[in-house]
């Protein structure tokens, strides 16, 4: 990979945590209708909430960042 990809990639990590992170807070505010999603800390809140708001929070990162990377490698392949 040569520093011109390596910078790109890189660039494109930080956007697509961005972009996860402002899906999330959309998403976990259409679910439950709260604003804030709960912290694992937050003993204000149940097993089953912390939990629910973990596995979707990881489920949207996940997706964008294969989406963002498969879209990256395709963008370089081309322009090989």
């Amino acid at each position: 990979m040569n520093p011109v990809e390596k910078a790109t990639a890189l660039g494109m990590s930080l956007v697509s945590g961005a972009l996860a992170a402002a899906m999330f807070k959309q998403v976990w505010k259409l679910a439950s209708g709260q604003d804030n999603a709960p912290d694992a800390d937050d003993l204000e809140r149940g097993w089953t909430e912390v939990l629910v708001a973990a596995a979707l929070q990881g489920a949207i990162f996940g997706l964008t960042k294969a989406a963002v990377q498969r879209a990256g490698a395709q963008t370089f392949h081309r322009r090989s």
